[in-house]
């Protein structure tokens, strides 16, 4: 597609791109396909900005080269990408491309944010939002909206508002999600140190999965999701693997008998222990001792 070319030193502020007067609609949005701008434009539009505009693109077929502040990415399935207020930006489209772009007034915005499913922060950055599973919805609600935009029908502006809510929720949904994504490997390795803390203080209590997972304030399987992500195993194993690490400390390092060291890592009986080393190693206890005395003469 080649590299952007600004035809001037100053960045344009237009009400719409390619048009100098004042907002032409006597509504607080404008509907449009990108073909029939960009068509016009030999489906490039240049680097420009909006003062008090923002704007919603919807790609829904073919290729866009998108320069937002200067950086250039290239959508080649479907999106929706947030343009906000004074953001400078530039499209570049192929000639089969499809989709819509939505313009909303600064009072449209405002009044947007005040709703309860969308706030400041959805429209007041930069965003692409892949459409994925939703692209036929994305495409009907688009369509529904434009075509409303363009008639005369009882409700009209009614019916637009709604389409527009519908659409802002669409994307606060997506921003949630992309926040909540982005925040949890954050909170998994937090959740996850403090069930080591606790593992640490506490495994010779034989607490159970359940009552640890309440300790740190999330349920078992979310704990099960975080310790095989970042540490290879499950809650359990993580604390049989502590067990097994200081069972065979003492095997090493003390003359405790095996009976005292099942008592003093919590096992009430010594032969549930012995199974419990076996099956975590393949030898008893007695034999795990024997060979690492044989391993340091």
């Amino acid at each position: 597609m080649g590299g952007w070319v600004v035809l001037s030193t100053v960045i344009p502020v237009f009400k719409l791109y390619g048009e100098g007067q004042d907002w032409a609609t006597p509504d607080l949005l404008h509907c449009e396909t990108i073909p029939k701008r960009s068509r016009v434009h030999h489906w490039e539009i240049q680097a420009h900005r909006h003062a008090d505009l923002c704007q919603l693109l919807y790609l829904h077929k073919g290729v866009a080269q998108i320069e937002i502040e200067g950086q250039s990415f290239t959508l080649d399935k479907p999106a929706l990408q947030v343009v906000p207020p004074l953001c400078v930006h530039g499209f570049r489209f192929s000639e089969n491309v499809d989709g819509f772009v939505l313009t909303l007034a600064a009072p449209l915005v405002t009044q947007l944010h005040a709703q309860p499913g969308v706030s400041s922060d959805v429209l007041g950055s930069a965003a692409t939002y892949p459409a994925g599973r939703d692209r036929a919805y994305l495409s009907r609600l688009f369509s529904t909206l434009q075509h409303e935009y363009q008639s005369e029908q009882p409700g009209r502006d009614l019916l637009m508002l709604s389409l527009v809510n519908v659409l802002g929720v669409w994307v606060r949904r997506q921003f949630i999600e992309r926040h909540a994504a982005a925040q949890a490997p954050e909170r998994g390795r937090e959740y996850f140190s403090r069930f080591s803390a606790l593992v640490e203080r506490r495994y010779v209590q034989h607490r159970s999965i359940e009552q640890l997972a309440h300790e740190v304030g999330i349920s078992v399987a979310h704990l099960n999701v975080i310790c095989r992500e970042l540490a290879g195993q499950s809650a359990l194993q993580v604390v049989h693997q502590r067990l097994l690490l200081e069972a065979k400390r003492n095997l090493i390092y003390t003359n405790m008998t095996i009976n005292q060291l099942a008592e003093r890592l919590g096992f009430a009986d010594p032969a549930y222990f012995s199974r419990f080393f076996r099956r975590l190693t393949g030898v008893s206890p007695k034999v795990f001792r024997q060979q690492d005395v044989s391993l340091r003469r």
